[in-house]
């Protein structure tokens, strides 16, 4: 961790589903190199449902940053691990949270998990937090409402599962369509050619979580930013459109 200093400001990875800390590696040192404290979380996602993942990871990832003072604490997370923060972020405040970039989270679920949330063998493989993301009212991401923290979504639109694809409305990126990794209260989305096990290690996508982290926007054509309430005395929240969930 020889890219920071004390005093810096802490950078909380949280993989997703099925995976480990070590799929976040090559986002973890990235951010590193840029200066920030990082705390790459490892937690059984497969193990508990959500409601109790959130606790699990997230509380030791902020003692552990509030231990070199941090002065603000960011997270950059993938697939599920976006949920996680979404529920950690209903039920606790987080006093020095900053900016979030969320890779390919079902924050309307997947219908993936509609689809195959029967088929013998699912849920044994995505465990009980995995049966939680259909796109249902009663689904889990239906019930978290709004985020009111600084939020930048990566989407990815390239799939090399095209069995799962078919369950999906395209762009996709074989586990989450592109419409549902939007939420209400985010600011700002971009779409990138990369399929979703691969989000968070391609650099197109470590130099847009990097742009957010610093500037709370993201950067190219395609990129689209919207009023978020995380942004409303800033510069950036004016003249742009808000976002209003379908």
């Amino acid at each position: 961790m020889s890219g920071y200093s004390a005093g810096s400001d802490c950078v909380v990875l949280l993989h997703g589903l099925a995976r480990s800390a070590s799929a976040m590696e090559t986002m973890e040192q990235a951010l590193t190199d840029a200066g920030y404290f990082t705390v790459n979380v490892d937690y059984p996602s497969r193990q508990h449902a959500v409601e109790q993942l959130a606790p699990m990871a997230i509380a030791p990832a902020l003692a552990k940053c509030r231990a070199e003072h941090s002065p603000a604490i960011h997270f950059v997370t993938h697939s599920m691990g976006g949920i996680l923060l979404r529920q950690y972020t209903k039920d606790h405040q987080i006093a020095e949270l900053g900016r979030v970039v969320m890779m390919g989270p079902p924050n309307q679920g997947s219908q993936v998990v509609d689809n195959l949330k029967d088929v013998p063998g699912f849920e044994a493989f995505n465990g009980t937090a995995g049966m939680q993301l259909g796109t249902g009212e009663q689904d889990l991401p239906r019930q978290l409402g709004p985020v009111t923290f600084e939020l930048g979504i990566i989407a990815g639109t390239r799939s090399i599962n095209l069995l799962l694809s078919n369950y999906l409305p395209n762009p996709d990126d074989g586990k989450v369509s592109l419409e549902n990794t939007k939420v209400a209260g985010m600011c700002a989305l971009v779409s990138v050619n990369v399929s979703h096990p691969f989000l968070m290690k391609r650099q197109k996508v470590i130099s847009q979580v990097l742009h957010f982290l610093q500037y709370g926007k993201f950067s190219g054509d395609n990129a689209a930013h919207f009023v978020c309430p995380a942004q409303l005395t800033s510069t950036l929240a004016r003249n742009v459109p808000d976002y209003i969930p379908k």
